[in-house]
């Protein structure tokens, strides 16, 4: 494969996909598609493949990545914005691998995938390979040119990744270039303006409590990537000798809890964001209620993401997303890669949600009493391990368990400053929060530690026993959640003998009890039809001619039967609330 200006074709891979006839949940096959370009669809999709029973293979996925590359003609300068290690699960580390070694811009390796917990053993690798160069680096033959490759993870409000989790996630041959081409992004210093989303929308999204416009910003980096229209060697011609800056979002297609559905701009709008946009995005999400939202591909704060993409990005950036749909095999348990999309619109992003609803969202029958989730070594705070309260809250009966075994959890926030806020207020129920953002200019001014409060908190619908590795009772217990011991938690539920979903166990009055488990709270979201079948739901917020402007809700304070979010809240008390 060549793409030299002048000798482009576009080669587009076949996929070799295995289809496993086994559908999860009992569900029936869905066909694999494969979509190339065409001037059908005006280059806007070159990739479409996937189904509940697929199975793509790194092998599938190298073909398909070099073939995107090979029709996007020569560059000299490729900026890469892939997930942090908290989405190591979505293949982008292997993709990202893999553009960098089609450009020779670094040495193949063979065992590229081996730390992925998708790899496969049978037919994962690349087989054109010998076996004496296996564990070893080996020159690519891809392609003759070699652009500058910049990487930036994209952190939103994370910690920066570590050079361990680098090399874990991106490889070693990535992870020890030099100069080394990871670029940490900080949402609070190294950002830009570039338009806003009008207030009307914010004011929609938030029925009204929220009315001004929505800053679109994104990394400096990012932006200094535009299309230089006014270069004559250009023309409007990405094959000519202008070479614009290819600029790729990797990433996983998932339910979120703040954007209804992860990924796509929100990779560029808050995962290389800057922190006035992440703030409201994320308040304007817990404003709207995380019930209306998660699973939802669709929803106002998506709407004033890609109004920012068309309006701000679409002509200024040569921008191609590469979308993943990753699910469990029902064999093994292994997670393995369902889907693959790449394109650069939001035709892409759709067919993701489509199948990432198919894959990823396990609607249960009835409410489980008792949900116990394991936080792995992804999770080292509760701003990101409490992924465990918004998957699950959904399901949970009223007046339920939720048990959270966080070993490597030693922190609240990702920076000082948000671990302070919420030591300093607690996931203490919707009303208390929105009277502490009142009375508190710090905490007003940093609306996503608003946002993740109200998130993470159960408005005392149903109870979270937290179980950390590496924080105390009294830490736990100050935030509002109940504490257990992770040893005694340890020996009562053996992770590496339950299985996800449905188990039992003995209670201490020698009862059988049911419980659900969930290994990885990231793959998914868990829900019973009563939270979830009614799509048009008005909320239980209004706000009549008599409301006040400022955030009280209505007129008395209850919970809505989904819980959570300011949408299902009448009137923040006058008085804080006990902790619950």
């Amino acid at each position: 494969l060549c793409c030299c200006a002048g000798c482009v074709a576009v080669a587009v891979a076949v996929a070799l996909v295995r289809d496993d006839t086994r559908g999860p949940r009992g569900g029936p096959p869905h066909d694999m598609t494969s979509t190339i370009p065409s001037s059908e669809n005006g280059n806007s999709l070159f990739c479409s493949i996937g189904s509940v029973n697929t199975a793509i293979s790194n092998d599938d996925l190298r073909h398909q990545i070099d073939a995107f590359l090979t029709s996007r003609g020569e560059r000299r300068d490729v900026l890469i914005l892939p997930p942090d290690f908290t989405r190591f699960h979505s293949q982008a580390g292997l993709i990202t691998q893999y553009i960098s070694e089609y450009y020779n811009f670094t040495l193949k390796e063979k065992n590229a995938a081996s730390s992925n917990s998708s790899a496969r053993s049978d037919g994962g690798g690349d087989s054109s390979d010998s076996k004496e160069e296996e564990g070893r680096a080996i020159p690519t033959t891809c392609t003759p040119c070699s652009p500058a490759i910049q990487i930036i993870p994209a952190l939103g409000t994370h910690a920066p990744m570590t050079p361990s989790q680098i090399e874990i996630m991106f490889g070693k041959e990535l992870s020890k270039k030099d100069p080394n081409p990871f670029i940490v992004h900080n949402w609070r210093e190294d950002v830009v303006t570039i338009g806003h989303a009008p207030a009307e929308m914010v004011s929609e999204a938030t029925y009204g409590l929220v009315n001004e416009p929505w800053p679109a910003q994104l990394n400096k980096l990012v932006w200094d990537k535009r299309i230089k229209r006014n270069d004559a060697n250009y023309n409007g011609n990405p094959n000519g000798n202008g070479l614009p800056p290819l600029v790729i979002s990797v990433g996983q297609v998932v339910p979120h809890e703040v954007l209804g559905m992860a990924n796509f701009n929100k990779n560029l709008f808050v995962g290389v964001g800057g922190v006035e946009a992440i703030n409201l995005s994320h308040f304007v999400g817990a404003v709207h209620g995380m019930e209306k939202l998660m699973g939802r591909g669709q929803n106002p704060l998506r709407s004033i993401l890609n109004y920012a993409s068309k309006e701000y990005l679409q002509d200024q950036l040569d921008l191609w997303y590469i979308l993943t749909v990753m699910g469990s095999n029902n064999a093994t348990g292994e997670v393995e890669m369902k889907g693959l999309y790449i394109g650069n619109d939001v035709r892409c992003y759709n067919m993701a949600c489509d199948l990432s609803l198919q894959v990823n969202f396990n609607l249960l029958p009835k409410p489980p009493k008792k949900m116990v989730v394991y936080l792995n070594e992804e999770y080292h705070s509760t701003w990101l391990g409490n992924k465990s309260i918004y998957r699950t809250r959904m399901a949970i009966d009223d007046g339920g368990e939720l048990i959270v075994m966080a070993p490597h959890v030693e922190t609240f926030g990702e920076d000082e400053r948000i671990d302070a806020l919420i030591r300093q207020v607690g996931y203490v129920g919707t009303p208390a929060i929105m009277e502490a953002m009142e009375e508190d200019k710090e905490l007003k001014s940093n609306l996503s530690a608003v946002a993740h409060l109200i998130h993470g908190s159960s408005e005392g619908r149903f109870s979270i026993t937290y179980c950390p590795g590496r924080l105390t009772r009294e830490e736990i217990e100050s935030v509002g959640f109940q504490y257990a011991s992770l040893e005694a938690m340890e020996r009562r539920y053996d992770v590496n003998g339950l299985e996800d979903g449905w188990n039992t166990e003995v209670n201490e009055d020698g009862v059988e009890e049911e419980f659900y488990y969930i290994s990885n709270p990231a793959l998914g979201l868990w829900a019973v039809s009563s939270r979830f079948e009614d799509d048009s739901e008005v909320s239980t917020f209004s706000r009549g001619k008599d409301d006040g402007a400022s955030t009280a809700i209505a007129s008395n304070q209850e919970a809505s039967a989904q819980s959570g979010g300011v949408g299902g809240w009448k009137r923040a008390p006058s008085s804080k609330p006990t902790r619950d």
